[in-house]
């Protein structure tokens, strides 16, 4: 873990700046936010327009002179100023005046496995900005363990996989630390833009940016199982006339355009595994892959990793919300350290 127990124990809030959404966890008073990373900004006047949910419906149908931004990408704060901003306005001016009357107040942040200074850097700023004194960060995969309950701090095998919008991290955790880890670039974006892509080659069809999500569209529930119907009717724009047009996409080989970004995930899982010492991989056989994240909802996505690991895999009761609320559980001490005694010699 990046920080003790004990020091988290003083922060005021919890803060986990996700490509997809932003959430923040206030001491006594739980999740107050979880909305999208997005802005929209007025480029003539600087102005802010609108963040969160209203901002991204606003994608793609903007005028000139609005500019629709995410301030995060991959887990790291690329704009600053922007950051700060949008998360000032999803606090609203009454929880900003109830956080400034702390005497000294303290935050914790959620930061991607192997983070370099530069966006550790960015996200302390990003805090301190809004009146934070001192910022704790917390590797990501240590704090959606502890959201999802799983026993971190006990002396035995614990894997745990992060899906998020822009990748996908892998880790074996035991004593409350992590044992290996490896952070895969790939994840719900790139498996809708590996869709966006198949139907714009295949059927020469363009989809709505933000009208619908292209993952559940493409779908429409199957997953990435062999089940349900074996086609589904897609409606988009046609690449060449630019007028509407709907056409019946084959749902196997949309499931054959998911699998190609979803083997470098594999991949990554088996170079944890590989890298993992023989105890803790004996343990795995039967706890198994916890997963976690946005994109763990996928359908199907569990399924195939059990077919391709052969071990147990499960995802955690409410896997979007998992780090912020494994952040939240240290801030109010439930989360206890394991106690050894000293031997005496």
């Amino acid at each position: 873990m990046t920080v003790s127990l004990e020091q988290l124990r003083r922060c005021h809030v919890a803060v986990d700046l996700g490509a997809a959404r932003t959430r923040v966890y206030v001491k006594g008073a739980g999740l107050v936010v979880d909305e999208p990373s997005v802005a929209a900004v007025n480029t003539r006047t600087g102005a802010l327009i609108a963040v969160g949910t209203f901002a991204e419906r606003m994608t793609g149908r903007t005028p000139d002179y609005i500019r629709v931004v995410r301030p995060v990408s991959g887990g790291t704060v690329v704009d600053i100023e922007m950051a700060q901003r949008m998360l000032r306005h999803l606090l609203g001016e009454k929880l900003r005046r109830a956080l400034r009357r702390k005497p000294r107040l303290r935050a914790a942040a959620c930061t991607p496995h192997d983070a370099d200074p530069l966006a550790q850097r960015a996200t302390v700023e990003t805090l301190v900005g809004l009146g934070a004194r001192r910022v704790e960060l917390v590797d990501t995969l240590i704090a959606a363990a502890v959201g999802c309950g799983l026993p971190v701090e006990q002396p035995t095998a614990t894997m745990i996989m992060v899906c998020g919008a822009a990748a996908t991290q892998v880790a074996v955790l035991s004593l409350g630390s992590i044992v290996t880890a490896e952070r895969i670039p790939v994840g719900g974006e790139a498996i809708d833009h590996a869709i966006v892509q198949h139907l714009r080659h295949a059927h020469e069809l363009m989809l709505p940016s933000q009208a619908v999500r292209p993952l559940q569209l493409a779908l429409h529930g199957n997953g990435i199982t062999a089940g349900g119907p074996a086609s589904t009717l897609i409606h988009g724009r046609d690449v060449a006339t630019g007028l509407a047009r709907s056409v019946q996409v084959d749902t196997a080989a949309v499931r054959d355009a998911i699998f190609t970004p979803l083997t470098a995930v594999l991949d990554g899982i088996g170079k944890v595994l590989r890298d993992c010492p023989p105890d803790l991989v004996a343990d795995l056989t039967d706890r198994g892959i916890m997963m976690v994240g946005g994109s763990a909802l996928l359908p199907g996505l569990d399924q195939m990793l059990r077919d391709a690991t052969g071990m147990p895999v499960a995802i955690a009761e409410r896997p979007d919300v998992c780090a912020v609320l494994g952040l939240g559980a240290m801030l109010e001490g439930k989360s206890a350290p394991l106690v050894l005694n000293p031997l005496a010699g």
